[in-house]
Order: C-alpha cells, then structure tokens, then sequence
C-alpha cells in the first residue's frame, strides 16, 4: 500500500487556521470563557483519542474512562506523593495510558461487537473501583487536589505557572495542537486507510493478508496514549485528580461528543464537546431542567444531523474534510 503522509492542502489549512483562531481567543475571550474553552480543549483531546478507536477503527468501547483516568493518575500521584516535577509526571500518565491499552486491547479485542463493549466497560469498572479501593493514595471521590507550587512547568529555560488562565489555556491548546495535527497525518497514511478499510470489512482484510487484530491493538495503544494525555494534563492544569473522572460517566461522554461533531472526522471532537459544554452552559443558566433542553437538542441533531455536525457537512458539502 502507498503511503500518503500529507493530508490534502484545504484540509491542512483549515487545520492550521483552526489553531489559529483558538490561540488568538487567548486574548479575545473574556476570562470565564477562556476557562470553559481551555477545559474543553483538553476534554476534546480525550474525545479525539476516542474518536480514533471509534470513528475510524469502528471499535464502541465503554472503557475509555480508565485511559483518561490512567493519566490522569499518572500524573497526579507521582506529582502528590513522590513529587516529581510536571515533565516526567507527564509521561509517567502517558505511559500509564500506553501500557492500559496494550494489556486491555491483548485482551478485550478478543471479542467483537457487544462483547467488546462489555468487556472494556468491566475493565474500566474495575479501573473506577480500584480508585475507590486504594482511597489512603487516591481519597476517592474527594480526590486530591494539587497545590499552585507544585504545578509549574519549566521550558526552554523558564518557568511557567500552570494555575495561570492564560498559561493554562495556552498549555491545553499546544497539546490539542499536536494531537490534532498528529491525528489528521496518522488517519493519511497507510496505517490509517488500512485502519478504515478494516472498519468497513475486517474479514476482506484479512483475505488481503492484514493483521487485523494487530492493526486494531495499535489503534487501541495510541487511542490509551492520547486519552492519557488528555488525562495527565487535566491533573497539571486544573489541580484536581479524583475518582469521578473514572466513572462510567466519562466513558460515556466522550462517545457523545464524537458523535454530535461527527465521528471519523478530525475536527468533529472539538466542535462536539464545545457544543456539549455551551448548551449545557446556558441551559442550566437559564432551567433547573437543563438535561431535558439538552436532551432535546441531542434528538434534534440527531434526526437532522445523523452523521453528526461535521459528518453531515462533509457529506453534503465538503467532501473533502478528513
């Protein structure tokens, strides 16, 4: 198969102007909205984790909660309790996420289809529990809450306060910069189209001589890595690593997200956890029955947008998204 490792040059520009215009609201947005967009940003890195399991490999786990979660802790006890600075606490949850998802994927990708989901959601409960378990190191649900002093990050020769709004949404967008552009060249080349063609019919891939169950446990290692990422930042930019985060909750969620902005489509995470966020937003601000005014809009989409926001545009106008 021909490697292509350059996506198409509209899709790179929109990319690129997309990170554009997300670091030029650093300074345009009002400080309560930059909070709810760099949280975003780092939840919308977990989203394209998933979405590169579930859009483009064709995998529904109900599991990824404890990759994020893996991060997450990663990142978080070795910063608390052995206090490891940001850097290696950093790939401590990265390798945490890595290593899930190859013993997870060994074994969950032995199943397919509703014993996949099932399998994933019971290691991710086993995951949440341990949490809960081990509450003298993790406190549970109280979590632990990681002070501004321990928070700071040291690069190319100085020393940045993450507990700052706009170095905080600064950090958030550098990490979603580079996964994002990392997953628009990953899904370009071979290993993604063979990764999409597996998706469609793994069984004609098979006769074709691929490795699908390799080809899948890699998707799945990355997939870990990168919700890790998401996971391990959330713990240094918003000081709070906690046993809610691992719930089945957050397994959830980010399926949400995918499929509101469009799964198997680079930029569909990003637009469906912003939108998620806003509605929930401005719905509770406004109802104590914010999730029925949520519920409403999912239905609405969901009837009017079936391949998700995103999904739907490229389908109808722009066939050239990736």
């Amino acid at each position: 198969m021909k490697v292509r490792l350059l996506p198409s040059p509209q899709s790179l520009l929109l990319h690129l102007a997309v990170i554009a215009a997300l670091l030029a609201a650093n300074w345009l947005l009002p400080e309560y909205h930059r909070g709810v967009v760099s949280r975003v940003l780092v939840l919308a890195v977990f989203a394209m984790g998933y979405n590169l399991t579930f859009g483009y490999g064709g995998l529904l786990s109900l599991g990824h909660a404890m990759f994020f979660a893996a991060g997450l802790y990663g990142a978080g006890l070795t910063i608390y309790h052995l206090d490891w600075s940001i850097w290696p606490a950093f790939g401590a949850g990265i390798g945490a996420g890595l290593l899930l998802g190859l013993v997870v994927g060994a074994l969950a990708l032995r199943t397919s289809g509703v014993a996949f989901m099932i399998v994933t959601l019971m290691f991710s409960q086993v995951f949440y529990l341990t949490t809960l378990y081990f509450t003298t190191y993790t406190r549970g649900e109280e979590g632990l809450i990681l002070q501004q002093e321990v928070r700071s990050l040291e690069f190319a020769g100085a020393t940045f306060d993450l507990s700052d709004p706009s170095t905080r949404y600064l950090a958030g967008l550098a990490l979603f910069s580079l996964v994002l552009l990392f997953t628009l060249f990953i899904i370009r080349s071979g290993y993604g189209r063979a990764l999409i063609a597996i998706r469609e019919n793994d069984e004609r891939m098979r006769m074709l001589g691929f490795n699908v169950f390799a080809n899948r446990l890699v998707a799945l290692a990355i997939s870990g890595m990168i919700c890790a990422a998401a996971g391990a930042a959330y713990a240094v930019l918003f000081g709070y690593v906690g046993s809610t985060l691992a719930s089945t909750q957050y397994s959830i969620l980010p399926l949400l997200w995918v499929l509101l902005g469009g799964a198997a489509t680079t930029l569909g995470p990003l637009l469906g956890t912003l939108v998620m966020f806003y509605v929930i937003d401005i719905a509770s601000s406004h109802t104590t029955a914010h999730l029925l005014v949520v519920g409403l809009v999912l239905i609405f989409l969901v009837l009017f947008f079936r391949r998700g926001i995103l999904g739907t545009v490229r389908a109808r106008w722009l066939p050239w998204l990736p």
